[in-house]
């Protein structure tokens, strides 16, 4: 065969592949179309354009050609873009006063892409864009449920389009948009972040930031703040790092130095700052005691106003690991602020890194273990020794379909003593299918 016969052969090849990869990506395209037009429908609000939906629709047809056009391209890539998709299917089973017991059944699709930009040696910026898509009887009967979505979730700048309508909330906004700059042990970091100060694993006094809530188990991210943050490393482990949080008045300054250093093969950390017109001091060390890892944290929240009360917040934790991969863990906080009368009220407390849990005593415990390679079953109680003895249990099995398909099931049930009984008011279930990529 000659040369020109064989370089035609080739460019008749190449030619038929960019067609079959048109076609493939035109289907991907009508599909996805099709999605935005029907969510667009069943979420319509007549007192709102369908402007944001054609945002969503750009923004995703964009990102679909960008990501997909991009595979085509030989020379190295400067950015990147990954996510998930997720579905979870709740059912409640809640006993109301005077009401009996009722069945309510909620849903609600969950879309995350995580985009990295790279535009020099020392500059990053990253952004983390959360959707999801509300349908569901617990959804439509909740009376606050629309303005607490509206209002979560941002600091100063608004990331949020929100739109409701009688059936179904659709609620997109970036929990992450961030530019870093790196020199040699120089970091800064400014926009929307999560600022980690935290050591263990279920409460952390430690997280002026943002604190988050053991029992949102659906949040891996979990939430970010409008920052300021500079941090120089020294030496082996050490650091010391400043964080302003953004604000409009002064009631809600956050701002905070960390002095991280190691010692006796413990990391150590100290903080002052303020919070809230609180002045703040804490500490807390992470280390082990022979085969058992040790961890704690605390903070005294001084209060510059008579009348809220100082608060002292601390919490203890150990974990081990046996050689079958069972592994097990525990856990204390006492929390000065907290109550010793059963409010039975742990999902819908003003949750706060210095009121991490409603109660002023908490003893947590979990154990988990791979029952096979893909199939994994945990358990985590939190019980609260006083009066009504309330029990939080959260009972989770997790197996992997696929390398990047998984499915939990995950129950969340509140157990305590009422006038007539030691029992469950309070049942959640969860059916989550989680598809990455």
């Amino acid at each position: 065969m000659s040369g020109g016969s064989s370089r035609q052969l080739a460019v008749g090849s190449k030619q038929l592949t960019v067609a079959s990869y048109q076609l493939q990506v035109n289907k991907k395209l009508g599909t996805l179309y099709e999605l935005c037009d029907y969510l667009a429908k069943i979420t319509y609000n007549p007192s709102k354009k369908l402007g944001i939906f054609a945002a969503f629709r750009a923004l995703f047809l964009i990102l679909l050609f960008t990501t997909t056009l991009s595979a085509q391209e030989s020379k190295e890539k400067n950015w990147s873009v990954q996510g998930y998709t997720k579905s979870l299917q709740s059912l409640f089973q809640i006993n109301v006063p005077g009401l009996g017991r009722q069945t309510i059944s909620d849903n609600f699709l969950h879309n995350r892409l995580n985009f990295n930009w790279y535009p020099s040696d020392n500059w990053t910026f990253k952004a983390g864009l959360r959707t999801r898509f509300f349908f569901g009887e617990f959804t439509r009967i909740q009376p606050d449920f629309k303005t607490n979505l509206d209002e979560g979730g941002n600091d100063i700048l608004n990331l949020t389009l929100l739109n409701a309508g009688e059936k179904a909330v659709l609620h997109s906004y970036f929990d992450r948009a961030y530019f870093q700059y790196n020199k040699d042990k120089l970091e800064i970091r400014f926009g929307r972040q999560r600022i980690n100060w935290g050591i263990n694993t279920v409460w952390n006094p430690n997280d002026l930031f943002n604190a988050f809530s053991f029992t949102d188990f659906d949040y891996e991210e979990r939430p970010g703040s409008d920052a300021l943050r500079i941090q120089y490393y020294i030496g082996y482990a050490g650091s010391i790092e400043f964080a302003i949080k953004a604000f409009d008045n002064s009631d809600e300054i956050v701002a905070a130095s960390l002095y991280k250093f190691n010692k006796w093969n413990y990391d150590f950390q100290v903080l002052a700052g303020w919070s809230k017109k609180d002045i703040v001091l804490g500490g807390g060390w992470a280390g082990s005691i022979k085969d058992w890892g040790f961890k704690g944290e605390f903070s005294w929240f001084n209060s510059t106003i008579d009348e809220v009360n100082n608060n002292f917040a601390a919490t203890l934790s150990v974990d081990y690991a046996f050689e079958n991969s069972l592994f097990i863990a525990g856990g204390l906080l006492y929390n000065e602020a907290g109550t010793n009368a059963n409010t039975g009220n742990i999902f819908n407390f003003e949750l706060s890194a210095r009121n991490l849990y409603p109660y002023k005593w908490s003893v947590f415990t979990s154990a988990g273990f791979p029952i096979t390679p893909l199939f994994t079953a945990n358990v985590a109680i939190i019980y609260s020794p006083i009066d009504g003895h309330p029990l939080f249990l959260t009972p989770t099995f997790s197996y992997s379909l696929g390398q990047n398909l998984d499915v939990d099931f995950v129950s969340q049930i509140i157990l305590q003593n009422t006038t007539e009984r030691y029992g469950s008011d309070i049942q959640a279930y969860f059916l989550r299918v989680k598809w990455s990529y």
